[in-house]
């Protein structure tokens, strides 16, 4: 008796042992930066300069005083707002069709998901900005067909459009989520809509709609945190131009800490970010009671 005690004992110490491991890099690399950044968006803190006052809310009133910083806010917004639901749509829509039984299913999922598994890459964005350079791919498909090619990248509207097209060609994964969904829609609820004369198009909205709208849910927060996250699309393809018309917030927040140093500012946009998304996530929450149908389940 007294052995398995002792062997339960170093089980649960070597449970300890492994979990600490985590634990500490969560304190380290996790909740100090967190709990610091906070701190420090109420200071002039600079990297290179150890003279690091408290100025209380002087930050924030800066951002909001700021046209700059509004601009980066309002564009940060536009991006989210388009790429999100167009990203959801096509996502919802190539993995309908995939749904099908037709030959050679699985190397058209696998084709649809690659640009998920590339598309964050810095090489990806590297060859996008040569796809719609004047001279690019782009422009040269156009002018096959008698077109005239447009400048993507020194063209606000047009640069904002290429940038949020990367973003939504990455619809791999929300994608495959969405076919999971769709293959655990009970198919007779599919047969008892026939039997009552329902079109695809009516059992498309009333029957798969309603019975993925979790998945629709889950999709649409995951994909709104990260939207207001982008970084490597708008950095890499036009450097926030032209013009600052794809300048996310995200573009500014590293500009501050990294290259003026004002660690202080940058981490009250970053702060500023963090309460905008945690909104968002907030409202999506309460709002899911109204729309999302989790079947015989009480929430």
């Amino acid at each position: 008796m007294k052995g398995s005690s002792q062997k339960r004992a170093r089980r649960q110490n070597m449970g300890y042992l492994y979990i600490s491991i985590w634990f500490i890099g969560f304190l380290i690399f996790k909740l100090y930066p967190f709990i610091s950044s906070l701190f420090y968006s109420f200071t002039n803190y600079n990297m290179f300069n150890s003279n690091t006052k408290w100025i209380g809310l002087d930050n924030y009133v800066t951002i909001m005083h700021t046209a700059k910083y509004v601009k980066a806010f309002a564009i940060t917004f536009q991006y989210a707002f388009l790429t999100v639901p167009l990203k959801l749509a096509f996502a919802l829509f190539i993995a309908y069709i995939l749904n099908f039984k037709i030959k050679g299913i699985g190397l058209y999922r696998t084709v649809y998901y690659i640009p998920s598994i590339l598309g964050g890459s810095v090489a990806i964005a590297v060859l996008w900005q040569f796809l719609f350079q004047t001279n690019g791919l782009v422009n040269q498909v156009i002018g096959l067909f008698g077109g005239e090619g447009l400048n993507w990248l020194g063209t606000p509207k047009y640069a904002l459009f290429v940038v949020c097209l990367l973003r939504v060609w990455q619809f791999g994964s929300s994608m495959v989520i969405f076919l999971a969904a769709l293959k655990g829609v009970p198919v007779d609820l599919y047969e008892a809509a026939s039997m009552d004369g329902a079109t695809k198009i009516r059992q498309f909205f009333s029957v798969t709609l309603p019975m993925i709208t979790p998945v629709i849910f889950y999709n649409l927060v995951t994909q709104l945190c990260q939207a207001f996250q982008e970084f490597n699309g708008p950095f890499i393809i036009t450097k926030g131009g032209p013009m600052g018309s794809t300048t996310l917030i995200s573009l500014l927040v590293y500009q501050n800490a990294f290259k003026t140093n004002a660690m202080g500012m940058a981490s009250a946009m970053a702060w500023l970010l963090f309460t905008i998304i945690a909104a968002f996530t907030a409202m999506a929450f309460i709002s899911q009671k109204y729309w999302v149908y989790y079947g015989d389940e009480e929430r």
